[in-house]
């Protein structure tokens, strides 16, 4: 058997350490390095031949001893794992770089290494522990996320729960690992997920207690800059429900020396740096504290600041912490001052007296703050820092200590009150925390150091070392229990595995004579010292030992060999830091303090003290905080040393841990430098070892690591197989693959569900697999490329042979053509050339005559020119150097004027000077004073008078000023003409003289001429040649005029079109932008709807729980639901609903027995919501409003019917006033009429008042056809008129800028677009003179206009920009014009408003005035609508004859006054008239036979009236139903309570309790009973509320009520009168048109309750989906064998594979059309079920993103196929269910871009800026974790390299964004309910037997 084994042994070690097999090598800097196999290695080889990552080739040598081959490296897919105990290969170098490539390559933090989570420090804030990861990791197996703190902390949570067992969190590293945070997170997850079992928010209270902790026991260091320098255990306490009900916390070796002394860049304890900075606040002031640099316990480290820390905002944390928890404000001054005090304790200077004693200088500053602020006296205080009492057996001796022990004194007593206020707060925090319930379980957080060792260790490090040995021997155990337990569920032979147990250890420090116990017993010897004590240890474990160790260099220190490290042990100090002693007498006089917290916190203070007192050096303190200390505790145990007391309690504790479930995390702290994302090697190894990572994976490594479930191996090596050994069972299967791939046995086992392998044998399995589809990949791609290559050839074959032809007739074709083209020019060039000779002759003839004249006028011009202006130089000359004398005038006088202010003020000040010095003598003064009240009223007067003069002065000068305004205007006015006349002499004198001039010249010129005849004419001769070339120009130039015309037309309708766009787009925008606002308030209206119903549900259970507790239910009883409602208009109907006295009394019952406190709270919260909610009911509105007026801002049509209808409805006011006066005026009269004439027979059928009513009745008959009649010829009339207008009505085009030119007939206006425009185009182009007006009009009216003289001046550009200006003038009218217009309407909107709320005041006072029966109504709606009818029909006359339309509006409101008059008449005799029948009808059946005779005419009305009345009235009242009022309760428990939503659904007509509802409302409207209404939409509303709370997790119920709940909405709408809503109706149904009531407001209760049913229906299909969403698109393989497993680990995931109860795709599609085809069922509303079904793939494309967010393993090629197979079959879905529209697709938008970003590629700069292009809708934060997220599955893959990654980051920096990473999946889209009326029959509806509703009856 052992040949066979090494043979077999040889061979696998053979095939692995082949060519290009990668090893690790040992190396001195990167601890490991990668190499890989340049040759294979044979069994015997002493070397290996190696190539390093860098290129050099070495040979490594193996030892001669061993033989021990270098360790194999993971294949690429395995790196980067989630669990370090998936990779193939476990030892230390493939944790190693496994943890780095996570933290630096994708910056994951978090790794699983077994049952452990390895916690890297990041040194960085990273966005992964918010609220969405909190709720994404809710509830999530373990194995099932990424890893994380929070998933340890759900997993401890959830085992609590599930197995009844406490748990514990054992959190462990060295300082700067990042403990405390982690600890922290933890501690918040629990505070999130779990809540507060009572209204004292006690998780609040449980973070709260962190700000403080760190505050008096965190500090900087040289490692952490918030090192908890104390180790403490949180338990967390939960009641049976699982709830945080309180807290309770155990501290441990708070490091009392950091008080007094901080190493170099070290800070003291944060708590004294917060005092420093908020020193200057008020109360901070009696302190007398300043800069932390000035006190010696807070500037030793020369470090007092901590980058990015703020102490004073940290100071206001602390302070608000203390406050939550309790601890009053007088408690906290009382603690600043004593920790003040220490600071000042610590400045305190003691000299020198001599060599013996020592003395502190009198008045020493800090001493007396240290005094006053502890309340003790400072002689007592002063006199025992330098003295300490002696005791012998006889008498007590004072005797004065020298200088250096008074300063270890006077430090240990202020570490010693540092320690009692310490546990002071721990004491009161944790009263705090306690709970008030009983506890049921807890978990517990443990932060204590990890294992240390540094150059010199002391007892501190002994401490330290000692509880780690203990927590890693309790971790050990359980690592090993864990194993035997997978094995033997597995049923796999277990082998016992050797592990290192550290037992001895233990034993050496903590047994019987171990170096604890010989520590105790040195502190009790009376001369026992350091020395002493470490000769013992030599003595006693030297030899006995193994672990223990002596230096060779020492005889004060000593060694033992920890599980981690050797650690050696200096025994200076050891002794007095276990005694930890204090002045007995300083304690003395802090008791006697007069601060009352002082002498609480030394309340219990017994005397521990040495014969010697204080020796000195002990630099550092150790306080150990025990759990409780009883109160009757004897003084022996109180004395107990601080070895022995850390021992008991670290006993205590994992006496806790052993009876807890325990959860590891492991810190490691990556760089001392705390870079960012740097991984150090050496550090983190040595830190993996020390922490116990290293011993977890040797545990699993010895036994089987690799665990596969059967059907993950299937899945991933199916390749493997062969179609034959594929077998039904999948066990059988893979037993015999594995025979045939693994030869050695021992390699692998097969347990009951998982195959186990042993290291290495999955890296075996890879290779084979990479292998087999190599090879496939080869063979695929080389019959591809044959088939592209063959393919590509003939595609060019037969490019080239239809090329050819195709060239060939071309060139024919061009041949023929050429030479047609070449006869057709000979011809043409031949006439052409005669036409251009011609023309060019012309054209020179008038080009030469136009440019004569155009010169001789310029000539002219600058002549005239330049004239004017030397006259007008002339002219400024003069007045300029007019003005300048006056200036030098001016200037000169003021200059004598400041001389002599000056002279005049140096007099004055020598005469004030001489008056100064006569003022100071006393008689002087006295005799200035005589007389001086007559002289200051002298004064006045003469002030008075001069006041008057000013008064009368200014009116003259004013009077003046006028005066010469006016004369001066005169006088201008003549010296303007004069000067006009003057300037026209001038110019004819000039005139003359040139005309003189000019006919001399002309002379002269003549004789000239002809002389010079010849000359002229060799020079005609040149000129026409020159006019010939100056004419072609002028056709070039022409030609590019008419070229810039054509653009400059073309640009104008450019820039028309762009301005149209822009206006359109713009109000695109605008719109888009109100729709958002618009579903931004409705979000929140919703979302205060379910606070509010949360509240409400909350109101109902607290009433339940406290009737219980308060009273005992008797037998049968059952509580009375609640009727508070959703709102305010709801609660007010709610409260004038009837009760029964019993529940009456019940709820008064219950109300007496509630908290006070809480019934206020909710009362004041349901308030607030309710306010809230109505102002956003009225933002909602007025969302809607500007929402409409955006849509038909430019409909000017609607201006007009808006006209219309004001007018109309302020004539209809109007008349209903008169009608309603005039009616009140008729029934009063016909009443006294009646009542006077009343007697006994007077109502008789014989009598002459019933003939008078019968006459009139006749006559109203009569009188109505004929309205009627000419109702209809109105009606006709109108109709007709309508489109007679219409026909008319024209829309004008835009016309274009150029054809506006043409179109200026008046030069006028010309002129002044022109001129208007000259000084808006300044350009260097047009600084030429401009044309004139005129003479620009005539060049344009010309019809032979010459372009090239027009634009000369550029006149036509500044025409054009003229136009652009005047455009923009009018944009400018026109939008001030539309602005206008909004506020008009806007007004006419609100009269409009105030006009129908008093309509509808006046038709309802006339409705209860008059309570009309059917038929009188028939006769109102005819009067209205002839009203409306005239109305229309005068509007129109008004437009066309306004006097006309004057006098027919007089006449047509006078005939309606009549006709008013008379129908109103008629009708009160006919109600009269019936109601008399209906008396003489029950007389007649009451006289019998035999009295028939004597009423025979009665009996002849009745006969009359009954055939017309009867078929009326029937036909009138259908569509009602009539119920009892005693029979309400019973029509809500039958229709409502009771009812079955299934049998409904299938076999009557969808939304029939809707339909019953409102018949039922119809009638108690009908009788105007609004009691009867009011009660019953209240019973319908509280019924529903009662169902859903009752059964509101049952889909089919919640969608049934929704679907009735709108229902009964929409008929509320459709039959409530309002016009628009009635658009749809038939006559019959505005027939059933309520009458009496306006239920607006119970439309708006209804509206709130459907909102408030739609989201209970969205979390019910939440609740559903949930489960199914992860398993079916991210985990099952929709497409078999794409993706195949990874190895996972010992977290092993859900399997992905369809296993009996997995969800599939099919599952959650199966799931989606039952929800679509129950609401179909239930006659949900189109439009709702668009808006359920979005809500439903928002659900599901969330939670899909989310986990794949949080999910590596996810994160492939293969997955991102799978996930876009996905969501084509839900688009699928979409379009087989007609849903495509309604924005469902749009929601799975992020998951299909994330889809595409795993199988894009993702290598080049391209690639990045594709990536960045297509995921539009991800975040950054999502592209960037996607992308490192990325793991390749196959070897064929590649990994996202770091700077793709960086690049896409730069490239996506300037988004603006949320930095959010996970959707937020309890988002709810707003619903809406649009109007969706019924073309349902009311009357036609049949109630069915089955429903029990026979008491009802159809009216």
């Amino acid at each position: 058997m052992e040949k066979g084994h090494d043979s077999s042994t040889s061979m696998a070690t053979s095939e692995l350490y082949t060519k290009f097999a990668r090893v690790w090598i040992p190396d001195a800097d990167e601890v490991w390095k990668s190499a890989e196999l340049t040759k294979n290695y044979k069994h015997g080889d002493s070397t290996l031949h190696l190539t390093l990552e860098d290129g050099m080739d070495i040979e490594h040598k193996l030892d001669d001893k061993t033989k021990n081959l270098p360790h194999l490296r993971n294949p690429d897919i395995l790196v980067g794992e989630n669990d370090l105990t998936a990779l193939s290969y476990l030892h230390e170098p493939a944790v190693l770089h496994n943890l780095k490539v996570r933290f630096t390559d994708s910056k994951l933090i978090y790794t699983y290494c077994g049952i452990v989570l390895v916690a890297i420090n990041p040194y960085e804030n990273l966005p992964i522990y918010g609220s969405d990861i909190i709720n994404a990791y809710s509830g999530q197996n373990m194995g099932d996320m990424d890893p994380h703190i929070f998933a340890v902390a759900e997993e401890a949570y959830k085992q609590m729960a599930r197995d009844e067992r406490n748990q514990s969190i054992i959190v462990s590293g060295e300082s700067g690992a990042g403990k405390t945070v982690s600890a922290k997170y933890a501690m918040r997850y629990f505070a999130t997920v779990s809540g507060a079992a009572t209204e004292a928010n006690v998780e609040e209270k449980v973070l709260a207690s962190n700000p403080i902790m760190e505050a008096i026991g965190n500090a900087k260091t040289t490692r952490n800059d918030n090192s908890s320098r104390f180790g403490k255990y949180i338990e967390i306490g939960f009641d049976k429900h699982y709830r945080i009900i309180g807290a309770n916390m155990r501290t441990y070796l708070l490091e009392k020396s950091r008080v007094v002394f901080q190493a170099d860049e070290e800070r003291n304890y944060h708590i004294f740096y917060q005092l420093c900075a908020s020193s200057h606040l008020p109360e901070f002031k009696n302190l007398k504290l300043g800069s932390a640099d000035v006190f010696h316990c807070t500037n030793q480290g020369r470090n007092p600041v901590i980058d990015g820390v703020d102490d004073a905002k940290e100071m206001c944390t602390t302070q608000h912490a203390f406050s939550l928890l309790g601890i009053n404000e007088l408690n906290q001054k009382g603690l600043f001052q004593v920790l003040a005090a220490i600071l000042h304790l610590g400045n305190v200077e003691i000299k020198d007296r001599d060599s013996d004693s020592s003395i502190i200088p009198p008045n020493n500053r800090h001493l007396t703050v240290f005094c006053e602020l502890m309340g003790v006296t400072y002689q007592d205080m002063s006199h025992w820092l330098c003295h300490k009492k002696l005791k012998t057996a006889q008498e007590t001796y004072i005797k004065p200590i020298p200088r250096l022990q008074a300063s270890n004194a006077r430090d240990a007593l202020a570490k010693h009150i540092y320690a009692k206020v310490f546990n002071w707060i721990v004491d009161h925090v944790n009263k705090s925390l306690r709970a008030t319930v009983k506890q049921h379980s807890f978990i517990g957080v443990l932060d204590i150091y990890g294992f240390e060792t540094f150059e010199i260790n002391s007892f501190e490090q002994f401490c330290i070392n000692y509880a780690n040995e203990k927590l890693q021997q309790q971790f050990n155990m359980h690592v090993f229990k864990l194993e035997q337990e997978e094995y033997l569920k597995e049923q796999i032979p277990w082998t016992l595995i050797d592990f290192y147990d550290n037992q001895p250890c233990i034993n050496l420090i903590e047994a019987k004579m171990g170096v604890l116990d010989l520590l105790d017993e040195e502190c009790k010897m009376p001369k026992g010292s350091d020395d002493s004590w470490a000769q013992k240890l030599y003595n006693t474990h030297l030899k006995t030992c193994s672990l223990f160790e002596k230096p060779r260099m020492s005889n004060k220190a000593f060694i033992i060999q920890h599980f981690a490290d050797k650690v050696q042990y200096q025994c200076d100090g050891f002794l007095e830091k276990n005694k930890d002693t204090v002045n007995e007498e300083q304690i003395n006089v802090l008791k006697a303090s007069k601060l009352d917290l002082l002498v609480e916190l030394f309340q219990d203070e017994e005397k521990v003290t040495s014969p010697t007192g204080t020796a000195p050096g002990g630099r550092t303190r150790l306080s150990v905080k025990p759990k409780e200390i009883r109160s009757g505790a004897s003084s022996k145990e109180h004395k107990k040393t601080v070895g022995c007391q850390f021992r008991n309690s670290l006993a205590m504790l994992m006496e806790t841990l052993n009876a807890t479930t325990p959860h590891y995390v492991r810190c490691i702290k990556p760089n001392d430098l705390k870079f960012p994302f740097t991984f150090d090697p050496k550090r983190a190894v040595q830190q993996l070892r020390a922490c116990g990572v290293l011993e977890t994976i040797r545990i699993s490594a010895a036994g089987f690591p690799s665990r596969w479930t059967y059907q993950e191996f299937f899945s991933r090596y199916r390749v493997l197989m062969k179609q034959k050994d594929v077998l039904s069972d999948r066990r059988l299967t893979c037993r015999n693959v594995l025979e045939k791939l693994v030869q050695d046995q021992d390699k692998y086992q097969f347990g009951k569900t998982k195959i186990f392998f042993r290291a290495g044998q999955v890296a075996y399995l890879e290779k084979l697999r990479a292998d087999k589809l190599r090879k496939a990949c080869v063979r695929i791609q080389k019959t591809i490329r044959c088939w592209l290559v063959r393919k590509k050839y003939l595609r060019k074959k037969h490019a080239a042979i239809t090329i050819q032809r195709y060239t060939r007739g071309h060139q024919a074709r061009c041949l023929v053509k050429y030479m047609r083209r070449t006869l057709a020019a000979i011809t043409i060039q031949k006439f052409q050339r005669m036409c251009v000779q011609r023309k060019l002759y012309l054209q020179k003839q008038a080009a030469a005559l136009v440019m004569q004249t155009i010169l001789r006028a310029y000539m002219a011009r600058q002549k005239y020119q330049g004239l004017l202006r030397n006259h007008k130089a002339v002219f400024i000359q003069k007045h300029v150097r007019g003005w300048l004398a006056r200036q030098r005038y001016k200037r000169s006088l003021r200059a004598i004027v400041y001389l002599q202010c000056c002279i005049r003020r140096m007099k004055a000040k020598k005469e004030l000077k001489k008056l100064k010095i006569e003022a100071r003598s006393v008689e002087h003064f006295k005799k200035l004073n005589v007389g001086m009240e007559n002289k200051i009223m002298q004064l006045q007067r003469k002030l008075d008078e001069q006041a008057k003069d000013n008064r009368v002065t200014s009116e003259r000068l004013n009077s003046l000023e006028t005066s010469h305004a006016v004369e001066s205007e005169k006088l201008k006015v003549e010296v303007s003409k004069l000067k006009g006349i003057e300037e026209e002499a001038k110019n004819n004198a000039n005139r003359v003289t040139s005309l003189l001039e000019e006919l001399e010249r002309l002379r002269k010129e003549l004789t000239t001429t002809q002389k010079e005849k010849k000359t002229i004419e060799d020079w005609a001769t040149k000129y026409r040649d020159e006019m010939e070339k100056m004419v072609a120009e002028l056709k070039q130039q022409n030609g590019l005029l008419k070229t810039e015309k054509d653009d400059l037309n073309r640009m104008i309708k450019e820039q028309s079109q762009q301005m149209t766009e822009k206006m359109t787009r713009a109000l695109v925008e605008e719109t888009q932008q109100l729709e958002s606002d618009l579903n931004e308030e409705r979000s929140r209206y919703q979302n205060l709807l379910t606070e509010h119903l949360r509240l409400e549900e909350r109101y109902d259970d607290l009433k339940e729980e406290i009737t219980l507790s308060v009273s005992v239910p008797k037998p049968g009883h059952r509580r009375t639901d609640s009727t508070h409602s959703s709102n305010g208009s709801e609660c007010t109907y709610n409260s004038e609903f009837a009760e029964s006295e019993e529940s009456s009394r019940h709820g008064e019952d219950v109300t007496r027995g509630m908290d006070t406190s809480l019934t206020l709270k909710l009362q004041k919260r349901v308030t607030e919501l309710e306010q809230e909610k109505s102002s956003l009911r009225n933002e909602l509105e007025n969302k809607e409003e500007q929402f409409q007026r955006a849509r038909v801002r430019d409909d000017e049509e609607h201006k007009k019917s808006r006209g219309a209808e004001l007018e109309y409805e302020s004539l209809k006011r109007q008349e209903l006033d008169s009608e309603n006066k005039k009616l009140k005026h008729d029934l009063t009269a016909m009443r006294q009429s009646l009542l006077g004439n009343a007697g006994a027979g007077a109502g008789a059928p014989g009598s002459p008042p019933y003939k008078v009513l019968m006459d009139q009745l006749n006559s109203s008959c009569e009188e109505l056809e004929v309205r009627k009649e000419e109702v209809l010829i109105l009606r006709s009339q109108l109709v007709s008129q309508k489109e007679a207008m219409q026909h008319k009505e024209t829309m004008t085009e835009p016309v274009h800028y150029a054809e506006d030119v043409h179109k200026m007939k008046d030069s006028g206006a010309i002129t002044q677009a022109y001129l208007g425009l000259k000084e808006t185009n300044r350009s260097p182009r047009f600084l030429r003179k401009p044309l004139e007006a005129n003479e620009l009009l005539n060049r344009l009216r010309s019809p032979t206009a010459d372009f090239h003289r027009l634009n000369e001046d550029g006149e036509l550009w500044l025409v054009y920009e003229g136009l652009k200006e005047t455009n923009r003038l009018l944009e400018g009218q026109m939008q001030q014009q539309r602005r206008s217009y909004d506020n008009e309407v806007e007004v006419l909107r609100g009269e409009l408003q105030s006009v129908k709320e008093e309509n509808n005041r006046q038709q309802q006072l006339l409705a209860q005035n008059l309570q009309l029966p059917p038929e009188a109504r028939i006769e109102a709606s005819l009067q209205h609508e002839i009203t409306r009818l005239t109305n229309e029909n005068l509007e129109m006359l008004r437009t066309e004859d306004p006097t006309a339309y004057r006098s027919a509006k007089v006449n047509i409101l006078r005939r309606m006054v009549d006709l008013m008059e008379q129908l109103e008449k008629q009708d009160k005799t006919i109600r009269k008239l019936k109601k008399q029948l209906k008396v003489f009808s029950k007389k007649i059946g009451e006289m019998g036979a035999g009295h028939v005779e004597t009423i025979s005419p009665g009996q002849m009305v009745e006969e009359t009236v009954r055939p017309v009345n009867i078929p009326r009235r029937e036909k009138d009242f259908q569509g009602m139903l009539e119920y009892k009022k005693e029979d309400e309760l019973k029509l809500v428990k039958n229709l409502i309570l009771e009812l079955k939503p299934r049998g409904v659904a299938v076999n009557l007509i969808p939304g029939l309790p809707a339909y019953i509802l409102f018949m039922c409302l119809r009638h108690a409207d009908y009788v105007n009973d609004d009691q009867k209404v009011r009660t019953l939409l209240t019973s319908t509303i509280n019924s529903i509320k009662k169902i859903l709370k009752k059964r509101g997790d049952d889909f089919e119920t919640v969608s049934f009520w929704l679907s009735n709940t709108c229902r009964f909405l929409h008929c509320l709408k459709q039959y409530s009168g309002d016009e628009s809503f009635m658009k749809h109706n038939t006559p019959k149904q505005n027939d059933h048109c309520l009458s009496n009531f306006d239920l607006a407001e119970y439309r708006q209760v209804l509206s709130d309750l459907a909102i408030q049913i739609y989201q209970q229906l969205i979390k019910c299909m939440e609740s559903i989906l949930q489960p199914m969403i992860v398993s079916g698109m991210l985990e099952h393989e929709t497409i078999q064998g794409v993706s195949g497993v990874k190895p996972t680990g010992l977290r092993k995931r859900t399997s992905s594979i369809a296993d009996e109860g997995t969800y599939t795709l099919e599952s959650i599609l199966r799931q989606l059309s039952a929800f679509h085809s129950t609401m179909c069922q239930h006659g949900t509303d189109p439009e709702l079920i668009k808006q359920v079904v979005k809500q439903q793939f928002y659900i599901i494309g969330a939670v899909t993103l989310n986990n794949l967010l949080l999910r590596k393993d996810m994160c492939s090629w293969s997955k991102g196929m799978q996930i876009r197979y996905n969501v084509s079959q839900l688009e699928e879905w979409l379009r087989d269910k007609s849903l495509m529209l309604c924005g469902a697709k749009e929601t799975l938008e992020p998951l299909i871009q994330a889809a595409q970003l795993l199988q894009v590629k993702k290598k080049t700069d391209e690639d990045a800026e594709a990536i960045c292009s297509m995921c539009n809708s991800l975040s950054t934060s999502q592209i960037v974790k996607v992308l490192n997220l990325y793991t390749p599955v196959n070897e064929f893959e590649e990994r996202v390299s770091v700077t793709f990654i960086r690049t896409i980051q730069t490239r996506l920096r300037d988004r603006c964004e949320t930095p959010q990473l996970l959707m937020d999946t309890k988002i709810i889209y707003p619903v809406t309910f649009p109007f969706n009326p019924s073309s349902l029959a009311l009357e036609t509806i049949q109630i069915p037997g089955s429903l029990n509703l026979a008491f009802l009856t159809r009216v």
